[in-house]
């Protein structure tokens, strides 16, 4: 009987320092969420500023969604000389165009 009597207190002692550190926390939050913050409350504004390199990209890029895919008109011309045979390749132009594209690719 003694010994109930002893796990009984151990039991209700532990059990009562779980409920004081309990409190203990909540006083300690409690004084946090109170105590004056040191910081400012006042929210600063946030602001972006574009350089003139990226309103120029903006405005290409605008120009570019505006501008056709291609020109139908210059299409319909190619497609007329071709069928007729009129249609003739320079192989000179076409090789420094080809070169100048790869220079200009791949330095």
């Amino acid at each position: 009987m003694v010994n109930n009597v002893k796990g009984q207190s151990q039991t209700n002692s532990a059990l009562n320092n779980i409920k004081q550190q309990k409190a203990e926390l909540q006083k300690n939050d409690v004084n946090v969420n109170s105590a004056p913050s040191k910081a400012p409350q006042k929210a600063a504004a946030d602001s972006v500023s574009l350089t003139p390199q990226a309103r120029q990209l903006k405005n290409l890029q605008d120009k570019a969604q505006e501008a056709p895919a291609f020109n139908s008109d210059k299409v319909a011309e190619l497609k007329k000389a071709i069928s007729e045979g009129k249609y003739q390749v320079d192989a000179e132009k076409l090789a420094k165009n080809i070169a100048a594209f790869e220079f200009d690719m791949y330095g």
